[in-house]
């Protein structure tokens, strides 16, 4: 008998037991708050003065930048608690530093999803393999809580000092997409039928930063076809909840770009899109894992560079 295969999802806290409580939710019901106090967590981090000039992801201990749900959970955790370092790593990997958490502080939530496969007997005596994913949490701390680390996880990441640096940069990022972009008029949207973005001339925006943020965004909505990324735009002009969707994950695009970038992206809500919040509370309030899927969602939309890959088989 051939095996069947079926999916289950598990919860696991940072011992790898299975979790009490739903992760999912827990987290979900922290971004309704602060939507609720009109703060938008993923723009947040610029916002805030102990930010300024230092715009990056969230990093690891290694230097390597964090993706998806997570640069969302810590830049939030950043600009509550007032940290500075964008440097933040669990307490074992500070210890094997030969450094130590101060005594009192608190760490942060981050998650780590992943799957496996289990093959079990069914009722039958057939074999069915289970495919599980999970999620798993686990805690990590900013360098600002940290003493004793080796001098460099202090410094702080210089400012980016030039505007042509950062203008060939974002050109480079946008290139490399092969997207087809229009100048004109006073619009800035993505046309699924002609399969192009259109953007107002660069010079009627407020300065170069906030340019690349709106093209970046929709960018992220130039990715959905089926022959990119694979997200379904087919009820966006017919379904508030579904446009509300599709534009939480290019906002929340737009913003881990202009961090890849060094780009401080626009501050406030553009006009056509401040309209989705009272949306985007009822989505994330009904539907506990959405920030979860639109963070991934955002995250694959922004590492598509087919230009960049035909470069690089090239080569």
């Amino acid at each position: 008998m051939g095996a069947a295969s079926r999916t289950e999802v598990i919860i696991m806290n940072r011992n790898g037991e299975k979790a009490r409580g739903d992760l999912y939710a827990g987290i979900t019901d922290r971004i309704v708050a602060e939507l609720e106090r009109g703060v938008r967590p993923w723009v947040q981090p610029w916002a805030a003065a102990n930010m300024a000039g230092h715009i990056t992801r969230p990093l690891r201990h290694n230097g390597q930048p964090y993706t998806g749900i997570n640069v969302v959970l810590l830049w939030s955790e950043a600009v509550a608690r007032g940290f500075r370092c964008p440097i933040w790593m669990t307490f074992k990997q500070a210890t094997e530093l030969g450094a130590h958490v101060r005594k009192g502080e608190t760490g942060s939530t981050v998650v780590y999803a992943s799957r496996f496969t289990k093959t079990e007997t069914d009722a039958h005596g057939g074999e069915v393999e289970k495919d599980i994913s999970f999620l798993k949490a686990y805690t990590v701390f900013c360098v600002d809580q940290i003493d004793g680390l080796p001098e460099h996880y202090y410094n702080r990441p210089a400012a980016v000092a030039s505007t042509i640096e950062r203008n060939a940069s974002a050109d480079a990022f946008f290139a490399n997409t092969g997207a087809i972009v229009r100048h004109g008029g006073s619009r800035a949207f993505y046309a699924p039928s002609s399969d192009h973005i259109q953007m107002p001339p660069i010079e009627s925006f407020r300065d170069t930063a906030s340019y690349v943020a709106v093209r970046a965004h929709e960018t992220v909505h130039w990715t959905a076809p089926a022959y990119r990324v694979n997200r379904d735009l087919s009820r966006y002009s017919k379904d508030r909840s579904e446009r509300a969707r599709e534009e939480l994950i290019a906002e929340l695009g737009s913003c881990f770009l202009c961090a890849d970038l060094g780009i401080s992206p626009e501050l406030e809500p553009r006009p056509d899109h401040a309209s989705y919040l009272a949306s985007w509370l009822e989505v994330l309030s009904s539907e506990k894992r959405f920030i979860f899927s639109a963070a991934a969602h955002a995250q694959r939309a922004v590492a598509y560079q087919p230009k960049a890959a035909e470069v690089e088989e090239a080569a």
